[in-house]
């Protein structure tokens, strides 16, 4: 197993406490208002907290999906290392939102979803994006990089529905101002436009011998 630079090391040390620190004032903030009843999470906390939950897995997502064009933008392809990671907290701030969403907002009834996603749109895409995650966090591992090979990259193509649904759920969950989820509608056209111009500029002709690369570059 080849070593790794300590750099590398501390790097990916800054990038999980800062991916877990929206997380750690979200969970002060609630044992907050649940010791003291104060209004630190606002008038409505149930709410505040799906939101904040599903907003952060929202730019988990942008993020991870911005690390390709950033690195070939700037040349850096260490930058490559902290996709999965990203991917990951994406998922597992997903994951948190859903069952924010099945423990504080349905209290216990949750075969009240299947109820809710067949009758509310917003409800049926986020809950597609979530499902669609779940296979992508299981095959994150490298021995499933080994195992699945080219399919690997075929299969994490997904991320791209997962996010135009993503950003659909927040959209539709939105009542009257849509300013901030046209922000990240924005942000995902501009990410997804950058891919299709670049693939449109890639020349026709394969070369012979082509440069072998890892599955997790190549999405």
């Amino acid at each position: 197993m080849p070593k790794r630079s300590p750099r590398l090391i501390a790097a990916k040390t800054v990038v999980h406490a800062l991916c877990l620190t929206p997380l750690a004032i979200l969970a002060w903030q609630f044992w907050d208002v649940f010791r003291t009843g104060s209004d630190a999470l606002g008038a409505d906390p149930v709410a505040e907290v799906e939101h904040r939950l599903g907003i952060w897995a929202l730019r988990f997502l942008l993020i991870a999906l911005a690390i390709t064009p950033l690195r070939q933008l700037t040349g850096q392809a260490v930058v490559i290392r902290f996709r999965r990671m990203l991917g990951l907290y994406a998922f597992a701030y997903a994951t948190l939102h859903l069952a924010a969403y099945l423990v504080l907002d349905l209290r216990g009834y949750w075969l009240q979803i299947f109820e809710e996603i067949a009758k509310r749109p917003y409800i049926t895409v986020g809950f597609a994006a979530w499902l669609l995650l779940v296979p992508l966090a299981i095959t994150s591992t490298q021995g499933w990089i080994r195992r699945l090979g080219r399919r690997w990259g075929q299969l994490h193509k997904l991320v791209y529905a997962i996010a135009v649904f993503a950003v659909l759920h927040f959209w539709w969950l939105v009542k009257s101002d849509i300013r901030e989820p046209a922000l990240y509608a924005g942000i995902l056209a501009a990410l997804l436009g950058w891919r299709l111009w670049k693939r449109w500029r890639a020349p026709a002709r394969r070369p012979v011998a082509p440069v072998r690369s890892t599955a997790a570059e190549q999405q």
